[in-house]
């Protein structure tokens, strides 16, 4: 088991590979399909973004309310392959981290490849859990979207596993036979 603090550095993502266990401590953001589609919006017309995504980690998610005294509802991961068509463009202006759940296309293990940036798997199913690893929560951009507005969260020993590496490497296609 690896720990690693956010943002990621080249130090950090160098020394990962496919099937490493991670725990992550630091800040991620939270982004699913309509942040996505609008924070690439603002990208393409070279305007300046809600938050600085450079070296940071994009966590495909939309948390669910937090009850009453909870830093955040459940925050399990989403399928990542639906944000595929958005994800070179952000890894191109920094992103260094993605976490979610599946495969991802040709096009964004190339770019991962070509950015040395990192593709993290949470477990699906366990969004209570992981919400635990929550320290704090604060929307940062597109409030009105409700649970796909775009989310700091601070968390503490966050677990994953390295999917795809910054040398190429898919932790699906070397496992898929054994």
């Amino acid at each position: 088991m690896k720990e690693i603090i956010t943002p990621l550095t080249d130090d950090i993502i160098e020394d990962l590979k496919v099937g490493d266990e991670v725990l992550i401590s630091g800040t991620i953001y939270t982004m699913r399909d309509i942040a996505h589609k609008k924070i690439a919006e603002i990208l393409n017309r070279k305007k300046r973004l809600p938050f600085d995504i450079k070296n940071q980690v994009i966590y495909y998610c939309g948390p669910t309310p937090a009850k009453k005294g909870e830093k955040i509802g459940a925050c399990g991961p989403t399928t990542s392959s639906r944000m595929d068509k958005y994800t070179p463009l952000l890894l191109e202006y920094g992103v260094k981290g993605l976490i979610g759940k599946g495969e991802r296309s040709r096009e964004v293990k190339e770019t991962l490849k070509k950015n040395n940036a990192i593709y993290f798997s949470a477990l699906g199913g366990l969004g209570a859990e992981y919400a635990g690893y929550v320290v704090s929560s604060e929307i940062v951009a597109f409030p009105e979207l409700g649970p796909e507005a775009i989310y700091k969260l601070t968390v503490e020993d966050f677990y994953a596993v390295v999917i795809n590496d910054a040398e190429g490497n898919d932790f699906y296609e070397i496992n898929k036979y054994h």
